[in-house]
């Protein structure tokens, strides 16, 4: 055990250091752990590591074959955004540009520990990148647009297992940084995951819930050019999740898992009027040796930024209070927060070194999106293309 906890402390110290920049289903990640990503974000109800039971469902760890575990695994995160603007010159616009994004690849570290309380309970603490977003428009666009957002997570959990039926709690410690290129701004939150599972023979099935987690983030950016810098509360909006798992044949394990998050209720997200998000993920795994697993998966969520066609780019718009213009407004929006992927397809493997020792891979591809919008006059365009390429790796030691 003292073993396990050292692992994760120095791995704490790797993933607090990194730079964390992405989207997908909105800004979260699909999945947390290459086992979990490589099937899609599959996992509410049959995980296959400790970072993915306590990720997508607490219950779970009591469902995990191992007892003692400790689980680091990386992302390399590679999105490919790009923007073309039509606008009057300023001050009524910025005129003509388009370009790419020039953000470089992002490294997402995530760890997880998993340990026995007794024979019935375990205990399991994860630390993972799950959210974020962000453009570098800078030298390309006249305003020199930039934004970065990156929330990571801090989340101890415990589960109960009585006979076929688990439930599991965990406590997230959100910290959240944002920066809309004028110095960042970061905070913390606090919220709770829960879960339950039923597991029989080749069925299982689970639920999960987790509460919103609100983020005040200070003097971050002065939206309606008074002079003054504004706060902006980010919210990691509410989810509720159901998963279904199934092994129609010895080696096979197949899982549907449907999502629920709430952009539209959260803080935030729904003074840029975002959508709230139906998540459909489809995950397989193949064992054709024990100590093999091959895995694929589908996720798919609609694009939750609202189309605002015909808008009134000489009005103003209200964020949080404040008495935006609305160019500005839709700029930020469109440019600045492109979340608008919708299809993910991944493809994995999982091998077994030894009975302690294991390695999984996956490599996740996010189709190209392209999204836009005009005013009412016609004279302005504001259109983002998003797509996403993402390797992961993992180690799964056993004690």
């Amino acid at each position: 055990m003292k073993k396990l906890f050292l692992l994760f402390t120095v791995s704490v110290i790797c993933l607090a250091l990194s730079g964390i920049a992405f989207a997908t289903n909105g800004v979260n990640l699909i999945g947390v752990g290459a086992s979990s990503r490589a099937m899609g974000g599959a996992g509410v109800a049959a995980p296959q590591d400790s970072i993915s039971a306590i990720f997508n469902n607490p219950a779970a760890m009591g469902s995990l074959e191992v007892a003692d575990e400790f689980n680091f695994a990386g992302t390399l995160f590679m999105p490919t955004v790009k923007a073309n603007v039509k606008s009057p010159a300023p001050p009524f616009g910025v005129g003509n540009w388009s370009g790419k994004s020039q953000d470089q690849p992002y490294a997402i570290p995530a760890i997880g520990i998993m340990s026995p309380i007794d024979k019935d309970m375990r205990f399991g603490i994860a630390a993972y990148g799950v959210s974020g977003l962000g453009v570098d428009y800078r030298n390309i666009d006249p305003m020199g647009i930039s934004t970065k957002l990156s929330v990571m997570k801090f989340t101890p959990a415990v589960s109960y297992k009585a006979g076929d039926f688990s439930v599991g709690l965990g406590m997230d410690i959100d910290y959240q940084a944002l920066d809309l290129g004028m110095g960042q701004s970061h905070n913390y939150a606090v919220g709770a995951r829960l879960g339950v599972l039923y597991s029989m023979n080749i069925i299982s099935v689970g639920a999960t819930y987790v509460t919103p987690q609100s983020v005040s983030h200070k003097r971050v950016f002065d939206f309606d050019n008074n002079g003054k810098m504004d706060n902006l509360k980010l919210e990691a909006p509410q989810q509720a999740a159901i998963g279904f798992a199934v092994k129609p044949m010895p080696g096979l394990l197949a899982e549907v898992d449907v999502k629920w998050i709430d952009w539209a209720g959260a803080k935030g997200y729904k003074d840029f009027d975002w959508d709230s998000q139906w998540v459909y993920t489809l995950g397989l795994q193949y064992k054709p040796m024990p100590n093999l697993a091959l895995r694929a998966g589908y996720n798919y969520a609609k694009n939750p930024v609202k189309e605002h066609n015909g808008f009134n780019a000489g009005g103003t718009s209200s964020i949080q209070g404040t008495n935006t213009p609305t160019f500005a407004y839709e700029y930020f929006r469109m440019i600045g927060f492109p979340a608008i992927v919708e299809q993910h397809i991944t493809l994995g493997l999982g091998y077994d070194l030894s009975k302690k020792v294991g390695v999984s891979l996956g490599y996740k591809y996010a189709l190209n999106k392209t999204m836009s919008e005009k005013d009412s006059s016609g004279g302005v365009t504001l259109e983002s293309q998003l797509k996403e390429q993402a390797l992961d790796f993992a180690l799964l030691f056993r004690f």
